[in-house]
């Protein structure tokens, strides 16, 4: 889907206006029409470097923050492609470890669209067409694929030979492209599986992990999951790691929330088990506190939006959106709320998302919910979502936006409040443009 996708710079945002005439305008997942348009291009897919794939529900792009940080620490450089974009459509791209240039993008941007008559590609298709055009131009030492949606059917399986693929946390999410259970959705995630690139992921139920060892046995690759030869734990407020190599005592992970452990962990495993790369225990343990991924537990210290709550609040944004990123999003706030701090969620949501599943773990919280819309993009209404949160048992109301929800909460509060913006990609990256903080 076209994503909404806007940009400063005229080159660039009129590469997008092309784009958004072309597309379809909906996500149609399948390997066809990338596989054409990579055709035309002359398959820079099959010139990239040693490839790193990421699938999952909740962690990929926290697991390749990991990686590249491990990657970097080592002195290696990286291309790196994610999705979505919280505010800069640049944030999709780097190139051997800085964001790309709108002149380049443009210029990639034109190259494929311009070989493109005729096969109607989705926008996400085209974007992976560009980034894999700029990666096979220009020198790395890796490349970081996080899965768009999916996996078996995602633009970015078009990658034939990569060096080793992991899988992170599984849970209900898209259940209209990728299946209604568990074990539908591993399926499809683990259709990343390729001949002679070793497969890495967590620990599933058993269920799970079945499909997921059954399709890597059908694509003759191995599977490593965590607790056969790696594991790992948090004990003592250390992450301890352990594979056929021998032990690793590594830092906990900078970024917030006790589930960034096993992301951290993920990507260590990863790393140790592909052989292009040598990256010693101190780059793993520097990369504990290197990685940053922006919008996942994201506290703003400062800034216009951080200066409407009151004097030693604290205000929160994270992107997550299913009910296993809630769960440990309201894992973090519980083990930290002051007692006494009264706990606010600024709320929006896509309509197709389960606004119910969300607050469930906020349950407990006595939280007060103020549900606003997420401009340019079908959502939850927020009168809707109040209904939902009562039925929660958590304080509701409705706001024309983030900023007149922070200023109500301003107007009530009689001491410090922890606030949330979270519910949505697109809600928290709006929060980090008009809070000036943004994503390089």
């Amino acid at each position: 889907m076209a994503d909404h996708a806007r940009s400063s710079d005229p080159a660039v945002q009129g590469q997008l206006d092309r784009l958004a005439r072309l597309s379809p305008g909906r996500d149609e997942l399948g390997l066809e029409r990338i596989g054409a348009l990579l055709d035309r291009l002359g398959r820079p897919d099959r010139a990239l470097p040693p490839v790193f794939h990421v699938a999952g529900t909740n962690g990929k792009g926290s697991t390749c923050a990991f990686l590249r940080a491990a990657i970097e620490a080592a002195g290696y450089s990286t291309h790196v492609f994610t999705s979505p974009h919280l505010v800069r459509f640049n944030e999709r791209i780097r190139l051997a470890g800085r964001l790309i240039e709108d002149a380049h993008l443009a210029s990639l941007l034109a190259e494929v669209l311009d070989v493109a008559d005729g096969i109607g590609p989705s926008f996400f298709e085209v974007t992976t067409a560009a980034a894999f055009l700029g990666f096979s131009r220009t020198p790395a030492d890796a490349c970081i694929v996080e899965v768009g949606l999916g996996g078996r059917l995602d633009a970015t399986n078009v990658i034939e030979r990569p060096l080793i693929c992991g899988i992170v946390q599984l849970g209900l999410d898209h259940q209209a492209f990728l299946g209604d259970t568990l074990e539908k959705i591993a399926g499809e995630k683990a259709g990343i599986a390729k001949r002679d690139a070793p497969l890495v992921s967590l620990h599933y139920p058993r269920s799970v992990a079945d499909t997921v060892g059954q399709a890597a046995a059908a694509a003759d690759a191995a599977w490593m999951p965590k607790g056969g030869v790696w594991d790992a734990a948090v004990y003592q407020k250390r992450l301890r790691y352990r594979d056929r190599a021998g032990k690793i005592d590594l830092p906990l992970p900078s970024l917030p929330g006790a589930h960034q452990a096993m992301n951290a962990a993920l990507a260590v495993a990863m790393l140790r088990h592909q052989e292009r790369l040598a990256v010693p225990p101190a780059a793993l343990r520097a990369a504990m506190g290197w990685a940053h991924w922006p919008a996942r537990l994201q506290r703003l210290d400062g800034g216009p939006l951080a200066a409407l709550l009151p004097a030693d609040s604290e205000l929160w944004i994270d992107g997550g959106h299913n009910p296993n990123a809630a769960r440990a999003i309201a894992d973090y706030f519980r083990s930290r709320l002051p007692l006494g701090t009264s706990l606010h969620i600024i709320l929006g949501m896509l309509e197709n998302k389960d606004a119910s599943g969300f607050l469930a773990p906020f349950r407990e919280s006595g939280a007060t919910v103020h549900a606003v819309p997420v401009p340019g993009h079908a959502h939850h209404l927020p009168e809707a979502l109040t209904v939902i949160a009562r039925t929660q048992g958590l304080h509701a109301a409705t706001a024309a936006n983030s900023v007149a929800a922070l200023q109500a909460i301003n107007a009530t509060a009689t001491s410090p409040a922890v606030v949330l913006i979270g519910g949505s990609l697109y809600l928290a990256g709006d929060a980090l443009a008009a809070n000036g903080t943004i994503p390089d």
